[in-house]
C-alpha cells in the first residue's frame, strides 16, 4: 500500500492491520506530491474499469478474480501511450534485451 505521511498512514494500529493482512506498506517521500502521481494514475484507472457500473460481486473469490484478471490485462496487453504504444511487459522486455545487448557490447 503506497500513501502519503498523514497521520493515519503512520500510525501504529495502521501497521499493525497491514502487517496482519499481509500488505506491504510504502511512503511518498515527504513534500513530494509528484511521487505518489504514478501510484495514483494506477488507481484511478484501475477504480475505473473494475468498478464502473459494478455494484457486488459475489463473493471475495470472484471480486479477486476479477481484480487479477484487470491487472493481468493492464500489464500484458493494454498498451500506453507513455511506453510507446506497448503494454508494460513488452516495454520490460525491450529494455531487457537493450541492456543484454550493450552488456555484450561492452
Amino acid at each position: 500500500m503506497h500513501t502519503a505521511h498523514g497521520a493515519q498512514y503512520t500510525s501504529r494500529a495502521c501497521a499493525d492491520v497491514c502487517r496482519r493482512a499481509g500488505v506491504r506498506q510504502s511512503m511518498s517521500a515527504i513534500g513530494s506530491s509528484a511521487d505518489n502521481a504514478l501510484a495514483e494514475s494506477f488507481n484511478a484507472t484501475f477504480k475505473r474499469e473494475i468498478l464502473q457500473g459494478r455494484k457486488h460481486w459475489s463473493s471475495e473469490r470472484e471480486a479477486r478474480i476479477d481484480a487479477f484478471r484487470r491487472l493481468n490485462r493492464y500489464n500484458t496487453r493494454r498498451r500506453h501511450s507513455h511506453l510507446g504504444q506497448r503494454s508494460p511487459i513488452a516495454y520490460e522486455r525491450a529494455l531487457d534485451t537493450t541492456s543484454t545487448t550493450l552488456a555484450q557490447a561492452a
